[in-house]
C-alpha cells in the first residue's frame, strides 16, 4: 500500500484522534480530549481521501442520517455533555462506517495472532454476528 506524504500525515492524525478520544472517555468523559480526538479524526479524514471526498461522504444521501448523528454528538462534547455527546457520535459512527467492519474483519483475520484468537469457535460467532455476515447455508 503506497501513501503520499500527506496521507502518511493523515493516517496519524486520525491514529492519534482515536488515541486522544479513547484516552478522554478513560479519564471520565474528558470534553477537552474528545473534542480535540474529533478535530485530530476529521482533520487526518481530510488529509487521507482529500477535503473535497470527505464533504461528499458526510453529505450522501444515505449517510446524512449518521452525519447528523457524528456531528450533533461532536456539538454537545463541545458544549461540555461529553457523555451525551460521546454516545450520539458512537451511533454516528456506526451508521457512517458500518459498511467497513467486514473488510476490517476479514483483514484482522488474516493476522498472525488476531487471525487465530478471532477464529476460536465462540469468538468467530460474535465477530461474524457483529460484522454483518450472514449464515450461508448450502442450497
Amino acid at each position: 500500500m503506497w501513501l503520499t506524504d500527506t496521507q502518511k500525515i493523515g493516517v496519524g492524525l486520525s491514529a492519534f484522534g482515536f488515541a486522544m478520544i479513547s484516552l478522554g472517555v478513560v479519564l471520565f468523559f474528558d470534553a477537552g480530549l474528545i473534542a480535540i480526538g474529533n478535530i485530530l479524526f476529521l482533520a487526518g479524514m481530510s488529509m487521507i481521501i482529500g477535503v473535497q471526498k470527505t464533504m461528499f461522504f458526510f453529505t450522501r444521501r444515505d449517510k446524512l442520517r449518521g452525519s447528523f448523528a457524528f456531528f450533533a454528538g461532536f456539538l454537545l462534547v463541545l458544549i461540555k455533555w461529553s457523555i451525551l455527546g460521546i454516545l450520539i457520535e458512537a451511533f454516528g459512527f456506526l451508521n457512517l462506517f458500518g459498511d467497513f467492519f467486514p473488510v476490517v474483519v476479514n483483514f484482522l483475520r488474516h493476522m498472525p495472532v488476531i487471525g487465530r484468537f478471532l477464529s476460536l469457535p465462540g469468538v468467530s460467532q460474535v465477530v461474524d454476528r457483529l460484522a454483518g455476515f450472514q449464515n450461508q447455508l448450502p442450497v
